[in-house]
């Protein structure tokens, strides 16, 4: 698996009608944090196989959905399950990390 980049557009149905967990990321091309945290996100897409769909919004690009979830920082990362948010945290992580607090919220 991949990580899915996502529009504003295409939120709803990628996101809130999905079936099982929904990892967002919400990142910024110049933000350098935001990299690390892609890199991180595109390893563990592969190791995260089908417990997690992982999909990233530029708020740039996209910014309706950020704020309508509160997005003040980034890289923020909000877990969704059935629509509504599960977790949320800010801030780049090591995948091992990233993957506990996955699991640990999936759980």
């Amino acid at each position: 698996m991949s990580v899915h980049p996502i529009t504003d557009q295409e939120f709803e149905a990628e996101v809130l009608k999905a079936e099982g967990p929904v990892l967002v990321d919400f990142w910024a091309e110049w933000c350098g944090p935001c990299k690390v945290m892609g890199a991180a996100l595109d390893a563990l897409a592969g190791d995260m196989g089908g417990k997690v769909k992982i999909t990233k919004v530029n708020i740039e690009e996209s910014p309706e959905s950020p704020t309508k979830y509160g997005v003040r920082a980034i890289p923020t990362l909000i877990l969704f399950k059935d629509g509504e948010i599960i977790a949320e945290t800010r801030g780049a992580m090591s995948k091992d990390a990233c993957k506990s607090w996955i699991e640990q919220n999936i759980a």
